[in-house]
């Protein structure tokens, strides 16, 4: 079972639509801890604010720690969309200081890109450019929309704002992307499909 959380964030329909054109058969949309802990795999999209999907997060009794459970200690192939990879960071400076999951190490700060015509929101199809091999990011165009960025440890991928601006993150079992899979047709729905047959 693939579990796809609920954080009341607003494109979970879309994304669900998405992995099960990408080939998923058995997609649940849940924020129930014990369904956390039986599921295969586990995808957290967020769209909107850090600090409202944080506290959506944590208002589910016993939803991060059943996260944290399944995905760094026993290993559960883990995939954040947007929003719900930038929650992997310590914190977010987004309309005041907030605090993430603390998966990887580094902070989320507002898009400047000083002394150019790139506007913010960073919004619509820019390149993807892996920083090395990764089975789940290939070269290619994707979707963004975002106007704050992860800064940190465990970048695997960069895209070009007025200078780099982190793409994706990964490491073992958990990858985050910053751009929108289920908006980036081809080439998302191929990052889908391997995630769905990924075994890190």
């Amino acid at each position: 079972m693939l579990a796809l959380v609920d954080i009341q964030s607003g494109n979970l329909h879309s994304v669900e639509n998405a992995l099960r054109a990408a080939g998923a058969t058995d997609v649940t949309i849940t924020a129930d801890p014990d369904a956390i802990a039986r599921a295969d795999r586990i995808v957290l999209p967020g769209v909107g604010a850090f600090g409202a999907c944080a506290a959506n997060l944590r208002a589910v009794d016993g939803l991060e720690s059943a996260l944290r459970r399944r995905v760094l200690n026993e290993g559960t192939p883990f995939l954040g969309v947007c929003v719900g990879m930038q929650l992997l960071a310590e914190r977010s400076e987004e309309l005041g200081e907030h605090r993430g999951l603390g998966w990887f190490a580094g902070s989320v700060r507002r898009l400047d890109p000083a002394g150019s015509d790139a506007k913010v929101p960073h919004m619509g199809w820019n390149d993807v450019t892996p920083l090395g091999d990764h089975s789940l990011i290939p070269a290619g165009e994707a979707y963004f929309l975002h106007s704050y960025a992860y800064d940190g440890e465990g970048v695997i991928a960069r895209t070009d704002h007025a200078g780099p601006v982190t793409a994706a993150i990964g490491r073992d079992n958990i990858v985050g992307v910053q751009f929108h899979p289920e908006k980036s047709q081809r080439y998302g729905l191929a990052l889908l499909a391997n995630f769905l047959k990924w075994r890190p």
